[in-house]
């Protein structure tokens, strides 16, 4: 047993200490620096130490930390709110801030319920989803998400969800499919879902517009999302989109939705709302949700101690006006072409790179054992592990998983750097990944 009295994750070893941080680098208490090649957890948009968000947060501490909610409004919750609304997807009206993703998706599937019920349709009361989603580690978001490793023993103090196939090009679409005819097809798999459940029982189909940490970056096809949104509103079914991870600029606009031309009717952010300088999340929210609410009970039944934290909304609202002053969107999108084309020079025919995929600075590689048939490596490798282990020896953060096919088989890497990033700090990120990627297939005798 190691000592510590901290419950970490990792239970046998206890993890470097980290000691500070300064643009894409974090450094631990034996002075080995980091490239923050995964921004953590995708969270680290504008990398670590950026002046201008710490005198946005000592401002905010020496004017007032906290004040319940239930009491009181701050004028920097409210400013946050109003930018957010400002530039959010066509009919956004109000935000509900709380402190991370799991909270945020937990208040967007009571908001749901809430709405049904206010509005006289109380016999709504499924949700679908998609298989190997991740919505969060809270028993709702995990009940909705669809990784079985961390849904397995858990089981059965989850509602019950029902799960569609991912929109999963790389091993799913057929020989001879084109990619608008994959994404189709898996809109008629929902249509067929809905109707067996009973449209008018049906509350929201939640899905990552891009998907995370579980599956790697799954990108969706063209055409995909749009038919989603025509069957939702054939039924009156909400559409939730989860961008706790791949919005907020991440895929190169400010929310991943606006890529596929749609609007949700609660869109969940977090990670790079605060680019984790202090823990925060939000649920954007449709006006007529939230007029359903007011004109009916008045109030949403929900709440946290947190809720509007006024250091976290300084923090979040110091990181959006960073980001739009210093044109970092457009900065994302040129930055991603340079990172794609690194990885695609250092892994496009790599033997056991099977899939590289991704949009604006947000990555994923998907590994095999053998590329013509996309065989994965059996899980007892822990391949995922050893990357990550490997990836820190050569000073580099990246976010590998293991069961990104089915939640048990499979491994993939995750890169989401800092917005700030520079081309030759992606360079060597790509150079990096490579060098830790050659030594563990040597170390399992696979070069």
């Amino acid at each position: 047993m190691y000592d510590s009295r901290v419950f970490h994750r990792q239970l046998q070893k206890r993890p470097p200490m980290a000691v500070g941080g300064q643009g894409v680098y974090i450094t631990d208490a034996e002075g080995h620096r980091y490239i923050d090649a995964s921004g953590g957890a995708a969270v680290s948009c504008l990398g670590h130490g950026h002046p201008d968000v710490k005198a946005a947060m000592h401002r905010q501490i020496d004017q007032l930390s906290y004040a319940h909610t239930s009491f009181f409004t701050t004028e920097v919750a409210e400013q946050l709110a109003d930018l957010l609304v400002t530039t959010a997807p066509a009919g956004m009206s109000h935000v509900y801030f709380v402190s991370g993703g799991s909270e945020a998706v937990e208040a967007a599937l009571k908001m749901a319920r809430q709405y049904f019920v206010e509005i006289g349709q109380p016999q709504r009361r499924h949700f679908i989803a998609r298989r190997q989603s991740y919505h969060g580690n809270t028993l709702g978001a995990l009940a909705v998400g669809g990784n079985e490793w961390r849904r397995e023993q858990f089981r059965p103090l989850l509602i019950d969800v029902t799960h569609v196939s991912p929109c999963y090009e790389y091993r799913d679409r057929n020989d001879g499919e084109t990619p608008e005819q994959y994404g189709q097809r898996l809109v008629v798999e929902l249509s067929e879902t809905i109707e067996r459940l009973g449209p008018e029982n049906v509350m929201a189909f939640v899905a990552e517009t891009v998907g995370g940490a579980t599956a790697g970056v799954l990108t969706p096809v063209p055409g995909y999302f749009r038919g989603i949104r025509e069957l939702c509103d054939r039924h009156g079914i909400l559409l939730i989109l989860d961008e706790v991870m791949c919005g907020m600029g991440r895929t190169g606009t400010l929310h991943a939705c606006e890529q596929d031309g749609v609007v949700p009717d609660l869109l969940t952010i977090a990670k790079g709302l605060g680019g984790g300088y202090q823990p925060i999340g939000a649920v954007l929210a449709q006006g007529r949700l939230v007029e359903a609410m007011r004109q009916g009970s008045g109030l949403f039944q929900h709440g946290h101690t947190y809720l509007g934290h006024a250091i976290a909304c300084a923090a979040a609202l110091a990181v959006q006006q960073v980001i739009r002053r210093d044109g970092l969107l457009d900065r994302v999108q040129a930055a991603g072409r340079v990172l794609q084309g690194e990885l695609e020079r250092r892994f496009g025919d790599h033997p056991h790179v099977g899939d590289i995929r991704g949009r604006g600075l947000f990555w994923g590689l998907e590994f095999v054992q053998d590329r013509n048939s996309k065989s994965w490596f059996d899980p007892s490798v822990r391949l995922h592990a050893r990357l990550k282990a490997a990836a820190m020896a050569e000073g580099l953060m990246v976010y590998p998983m293991g069961g990104t096919v089915d939640g048990r088989c499979g491994d993939h890497v995750l890169l989401a750097p800092p917005f700030i990033a520079t081309d030759a700090e992606l360079e060597t990120v790509a150079e990096r990944l490579g060098k830790a990627l050659d030594k563990v297939l040597a170390d399992i005798n696979l070069t």
